[in-house]
C-alpha cells in the first residue's frame, strides 16, 4: 500500500517517501519469483514500479531473478560446479543425477540450466554406455535423445523429493511422451522389491492378534476377488492400526500390485512405507473452504495393464 505520510515524491503525485522501513513478509525460496522480488524490495532503493525494480544500470531484465543476479545479490554456483566436476571422477551417472536433483531441490542454485549444460555428459554417461552395449557400437556418441532421457530421470527425482518439476528451477522441461507422463507415478509405485515385501509379510502375519487377523483376511479377500469396497479401522492409539495397514501394503506390493498409502497429514504419512499426503497424491486444492467449485488437478486418463488398490 502506498505511504500516506512523509515527503512528497515530485515525479509521482500522491506518493510519499520516508526513512521508515516497511514490513515485508518472509518468503520461502521455493516460491522463486516471489522470493527474488522480496530480495529486490529490501535492497533496491527508490523503485517506482515493479518494472523499474528490474532495471539495473539502465538495462531492463525480464525476471526478478535476473535482476538479482545482475546486482550480485545471489551467490555464484562455483561450489556446485566444482562439486559436480569432482563427482564425475568417481560416481556413476545415476549417482550424479541424484546429487544434481538434491542440489536443485534444496540448495536453489542461481543458474541451474548452466550447471546442466556444463555437466550433462557426466549425468548421461551411463545412458550412453547402455546404448553402446545394446547396439554393440562404441562409436555412438551423446545425442539429444540421451540428454532428454537423463532430464526425465532428474525431473522424476525432483518430483519425488520436492514434488516440483525442473522447470520450477529455471531449466527446460524434458520432452515426455503421453505414455511416459501417464506412467511416471505408476513406475514409482512398482519399484518396490517384491522379495523384500514378501519377507515382511511372512515375518509379521504370525504377529497379528485375532481381531487384526479377521480384518486382514477380510480386506485381502476383497482385494484378491476384485470386489473393492471401503473399510474403516476405528481403534484407540497404540492398538496396531499402522502395523496392520503397513502389512496390507506389503502384501499387495509383494504380488507386484499397486497400493497407495495416503494420509491426511505429513506426520501420519511418514509412518507408512511410501506414504504421501492426500493433497500431494491426489492434487487436492488447499482452498476448498473458500472455493466450493475447486477440483483436483488430475488429468482424465485411463491406465491399462495394472490394477490399483487404495487404502
Amino acid at each position: 500500500m502506498p505511504r500516506k505520510k512523509g515527503t512528497p515524491v515530485d515525479a509521482c503525485p500522491g506518493l510519499f517517501k520516508s526513512n521508515n522501513l516497511g514490513r515485508v513478509y518472509t518468503v520461502n525460496p521455493r516460491q522463486t519469483e516471489c522470493f527474488y522480488l522480496r530480495l529486490l524490495l529490501v535492497n533496491v532503493t527508490g523503485p517506482l514500479s515493479f518494472q523499474d525494480i528490474r532495471k539495473v544500470d539502465g538495462q531492463q531484465y525480464p525476471t526478478y531473478k535476473d535482476a538479482c543476479l545482475a546486482l550480485g545479490l545471489l551467490e555464484d554456483d562455483n561450489q556446485w560446479d566444482s562439486m559436480l566436476a569432482e563427482a564425475a571422477l568417481n560416481c556413476t551417472g545415476t549417482q550424479i543425477r541424484l546429487l544434481f536433483a538434491i542440489v536443485l531441490t534444496t540448495c536453489f542454485p542461481a543458474r541451474a540450466q548452466m550447471l546442466w549444460d556444463n555437466h550433462q555428459d557426466s549425468m548421461t554417461d551411463d545412458i550412453l554406455y547402455r546404448y553402446r552395449t545394446r547396439y554393440n557400437d562404441l562409436t555412438i556418441s551423446f545425442s539429444d535423445a540421451m540428454y532428454n532421457e537423463s532430464l526425465i530421470a532428474i525431473e522424476d527425482l525432483c518430483i519425488a523429493i520436492a514434488n516440483l518439476p525442473i522447470s520450477h528451477f529455471g531449466m527446460s522441461s524434458p520432452n515426455r511422451s503421453a505414455s511416459d507422463l501417464l506412467n511416471t507415478d505408476m513406475n514409482r509405485e512398482l519399484q518396490y522389491n517384491t522379495v523384500e515385501m514378501a519377507g515382511i509379510v511372512s515375518r509379521n502375519v504370525p504377529l497379528l492378534n485375532d481381531e487384526q487377523k479377521i480384518i486382514y483376511d477380510r480386506i485381502m479377500l476383497a482385494v484378491s476377488a476384485g470386489q473393492g469396497g471401503f473399510f474403516f479401522l476405528d481403534a484407540p492409539g497404540g492398538t496396531g492400526k499402522t502395523f496392520l495397514i503397513s502389512l496390507l501394503l506389503a502384501e499387495i506390493r509383494s504380488k507386484n500390485g499397486i497400493a497407495l498409502a495416503v494420509a491426511s497429514s505429513g506426520i501420519a504419512a511418514t509412518l507408512l512405507d511410501g506414504g504421501r499426503t492426500a493433497h500431494s497424491a491426489f492434487k487436492l486444492p488447499l482452498n476448498i473452504q473458500n472455493n466450493p467449485d475447486a477440483v483436483c488437478k488430475i488429468k482424465k486418463t485411463i491406465v491399462y495393464g495394472h490394477s490399483a488398490e487404495t487404502m
